[in-house]
């Protein structure tokens, strides 16, 4: 990975992670899963961290996987670096902000549900291709999506793999408010640091409070997931998918 895929600041009480890798449209490679993982569990402990920002570019927040990357580097155990990054963003006690326009494609939308602040550009297009690409969803989307859109939604968005604009994004509680795309890192900014500004155990608290229902079942669906996730991505469908995407050509799934 180089040094500026992933950059990181820390200032007044804030951690920013910026994807910044435009030429390849913010693909996440294992390298930045390592770097986001490390960088959550780093500031999981470091007091002077009060809240993080996770944010992309104005024109894109993250194109997901980059495929590549991933068949190159299959996350073949359970402490594979996009593994470890989910469990860190499940299990993050301090609040999480996101700043997103563009593609969010992939874990660029599914992280998206262990954020508990989530500001959208006019600009922003959630999908979740997951079945497209012959897999299974990750992050407990399986679980929260269902959750918090409902069957019939989730089902258009995981099965179908249909992709949604930021509107239907903020009417389905996915996001907190829409705003212009020069606006959006700005604003995430700002929320970031009046949360920074609050009293830290009772951020804490609240947010613990407010997950703990579903804490369990949240870290079961992510685990079942990820037993699931591996043998699919070794699968014929997955090879067909990702050989089609290489070969720029529409993927033929009528033998696997």
């Amino acid at each position: 990975m180089s040094h500026d895929d992933l950059l990181s600041h820390a200032e007044a009480g804030v951690l920013t992670l910026t994807f910044n890798r435009l030429d390849k449209k913010n693909s996440i490679t294992a390298a930045m899963y390592a770097a986001l993982a490390d960088a959550l569990a780093a500031a999981r402990d470091d007091a002077a961290v009060r809240a993080v920002v996770i944010q992309g570019h104005e024109l894109i927040f993250s194109a997901g996987n980059d495929l590549a990357d991933f068949l190159n580097d299959p996350p073949a155990s359970a402490d594979a670096p996009v593994w470890r990054f989910l469990h860190g963003l499940r299990s993050f006690p301090k609040p999480l902000v996101a700043g997103v326009c563009g593609a969010a494609v992939g874990i660029g939308t599914t992280l998206l549900l262990h954020c508990d602040l989530v500001y959208a550009g006019d600009n922003a297009k959630f999908s979740l291709p997951f079945v497209n690409l012959g897999l299974c969803p990750e992050a407990a989307s399986s679980l929260l999506l269902p959750a918090r859109l409902g069957h019939v939604r989730a089902a258009e968005a995981l099965l179908l793999g249909e992709p949604f604009g930021a509107e239907q994004a903020a009417e389905w509680g996915l996001v907190n408010r829409i705003l212009p795309p020069g606006e959006v890192n700005s604003f995430a900014q700002a929320q970031a640091r009046r949360l920074a500004d609050k009293p830290q155990s009772a951020l804490v608290a609240t947010k613990r409070l407010m997950k703990a229902a579903s804490a369990d079942a949240v870290a079961t669906a992510m685990a079942a997931e990820g037993e699931v996730f591996g043998p699919l991505l070794r699968g014929p469908a997955a090879r067909e998918a990702f050989s089609a995407f290489m070969d720029k050509r529409k993927p033929d799934f009528s033998k696997v």
